[in-house]
């Protein structure tokens, strides 16, 4: 049930991140969701994608840095309390949560992409928790 992400290394400069979304464009691979975090020099853009495979070497080709990281991504209800319940979840059992981004996922959906400290047991006890958990293939069908 794990998806994966698509996390390039990009300099901090104008237009770094247009080029990574151009080279995705002209190969025809979708962006469905993204989290952008950066520091003075350097930034790190994490995306789910259609095609994480050919995203990788499309960038890789191009002179990006860019890595696949297997990643969850986590149903969120849309009520009050909802990321609260998963981060109580998480939290009971002892698990670091490294970083999380959001992803729409119709007209009322969202979801959460989760990293944390033990991906497998952070997948199990979610499972236990009955939260729902997006595979890939899913994740596709939300372009359509």
């Amino acid at each position: 049930m794990f998806i994966e992400q698509l996390s390039i290394f990009l300099e901090n400069r104008p237009g770094k991140l247009k080029g990574i979304a151009d080279a995705l464009k002209e190969n025809q691979i979708n962006i469905i969701s993204l989290g952008l975090s950066d520091t003075t020099d350097y930034g790190i853009a994490r995306m789910i994608v259609s095609d994480s495979a050919k995203a990788k070497q499309v960038l890789l080709e191009k002179g990006y840095t860019a890595v696949l990281t297997p990643v969850l991504v986590v149903e969120l209800q849309q009520e009050v309390g909802a990321l609260s319940r998963i981060m109580d979840t998480l939290s009971a059992k002892g698990l670091n949560l490294e970083y999380m981004y959001a992803l729409v996922t119709g007209k009322e959906g969202g979801a959460m992409v989760v990293k944390t400290s033990d991906q497998a047991r952070t997948y199990q006890t979610l499972k236990d928790a009955g939260m729902k958990m997006f595979s890939e293939e899913e994740l596709n069908d939300l372009k359509k």
